[in-house]
């Protein structure tokens, strides 16, 4: 697994009818397929995320998603950027993943984390409860998850779950690469290093450097060699010749580049590449101006040139 730029669809308000809204859907995947992108990702959610709109926007189910990118896709790696444990039983999510990967050949990440969405969580019917408590939920389902993806049938008996002899067939491989997201010193990056392939650090572009180095030492501690510890992060690209970094609202200025694709592709390789992080994850949101051809295209064209430089 290797993830050096990826593309992440936020939103699915596109200025079309819901008979078009898929076709786009595949449009940009193609479009970033072609363009050198190895991987494509779509947000878990069911309501659209309080940043990017209101709660009653289009929001496409994760996996079915995915499903129907497998089938229009040849190369990319698809995934979730990621999946909120407390959504899914996690042998109803290890059956998900397997088959994701079945369709696509072999090209399913496996992007998971806690939850954190309170209103969805209230309004669906999940339980949201603590940090700890979602925390030790995901602790619990990869003791679930990551011997069903193996090939194992697992039986336990935790607080939260409990399985007898689980099993998830077919599969493609005995190993589908694994991504968390997040940057907690003390118990995110730690779980990243004993059982994930990629770590998507969640954080501003200023504590990038420290958060690689204590990727470093939380593998070091448990005799992991770091470079098998995968990271990236998520970067929010305004793609406009006339758009100036002053225009990023202050809040976002840690995780959100603006300009024309080239001014981009520097400010990504200044800010992500070279503080010693291997990939970046971009969104373009499109809920404004809807589907853009080309921009995709541009930024590929230029990051690669930029990355390679």
């Amino acid at each position: 697994m290797t993830i050096r730029l990826g593309l992440q669809i936020p939103n699915f308000s596109y200025g079309t009818g819901v008979s078009e809204l898929f076709p786009t859907v595949i449009a940009q995947a193609q479009e970033a397929e072609a363009a050198g992108f190895d991987s494509v990702f779509v947000m878990d959610h069911f309501y659209q995320l309080p940043m990017l709109g209101t709660p009653d926007q289009p929001m496409l189910e994760a996996y079915t998603a995915l499903g129907g990118l497998a089938t229009a896709t040849q190369n990319v790696q698809l995934g979730t950027m990621v999946t909120g444990n407390t959504y899914r039983n996690p042998t109803l999510l290890a059956k998900a993943i397997t088959t994701l990967d079945v369709i696509s050949q072999g090209r399913a990440i496996l992007g998971i984390g806690t939850g954190w969405f309170e209103l969805e969580h209230d309004s669906l019917g999940y339980e949201f409860g603590t940090f700890t408590d979602r925390f030790n939920k995901l602790h619990e389902a990869l003791e679930i998850i990551l011997p069903m993806l193996a090939g194992e049938r697992p039986t336990f008996e935790g607080k939260y779950y409990r399985t007898r002899e689980a099993m998830a067939e077919p599969r493609f491989r005995d190993h589908i690469p694994l991504l968390i997201g997040g940057s907690g010193e003390k118990k995110t990056i730690p779980l990243a290093a004993r059982h994930f392939d990629h770590l998507n650090l969640v954080s501003g572009f200023d504590e990038a450097p420290r958060k690689v180095a204590v990727v470093q030492e939380a593998c070091e501690k448990i005799d992991r060699d770091p470079a098998t510890l995968e990271t990236s992060m998520l970067v929010t690209a305004f793609v406009d010749d006339k758009a100036t970094p002053d225009l990023i609202p202050a809040e976002m200025t840690q995780r959100m580049v603006a300009g024309s694709a080239e001014s981009v592709a520097e400010q990504l390789k200044a800010k992500v590449f070279d503080a010693g992080i291997g990939g970046v994850i971009l969104n373009i949101p499109t809920s404004v101006t809807g589907y853009v051809p080309g921009v995709i295209s541009a930024l590929g064209a230029a990051l690669t040139a930029a990355i390679n430089a």
